[in-house]
């Protein structure tokens, strides 16, 4: 059974989930500012194994954005991701002061577009880059 734990990721922990889907190396120190700095984290775990996490940075009132989102890969297809985007999209929702509109934005990889528009998010296409997305969430 797979359990969501709310702001509490472990620098070793992140730095492992980055390296296992191949993403750019971060120094510790870098990785622990960006976790520091983050709004908002979730990691999915697996017994007390780590197999998945999303985290969320910005401002808090007009934009924020889904800076990471990671399934270890013999852990993807099996609704992880789901469950961590809807984590953060609930989030975002939760800061959104009544009356206002917030955007949530990402960038994703090219071929995950699918993937973020099944929440509403909006391809912005570029012929270089996965493209940027967005999704405006309004109380």
């Amino acid at each position: 059974m797979i359990i969501l734990r709310e702001n509490e990721i472990k620098l070793d922990t992140y730095l492992a989930l980055r390296a296992a889907v191949n993403w750019k190396k971060l120094s510790r120190e870098q990785a622990e500012l960006a976790l520091d700095n983050a709004l908002y984290t979730v990691c999915a775990y697996d017994g007390e194994k780590a197999v998945g996490m999303g985290r969320i940075v910005g401002d808090g009132a007009v934009v924020v954005y889904v800076q990471d989102l990671i399934v270890l890969p013999e852990y993807q297809k099996m609704g992880i991701g789901k469950q961590l985007i809807e984590h953060l999209i609930e989030y975002v929702k939760g800061i959104n002061q009544p009356g206002n509109e917030i955007m949530l934005c990402l960038m994703c990889a090219k071929g995950r577009e699918s993937f973020y528009e099944k929440y509403g998010f909006i391809s912005r296409p570029n012929d270089n880059l996965g493209p940027g997305m967005i999704q405006y969430i309004k109380e």
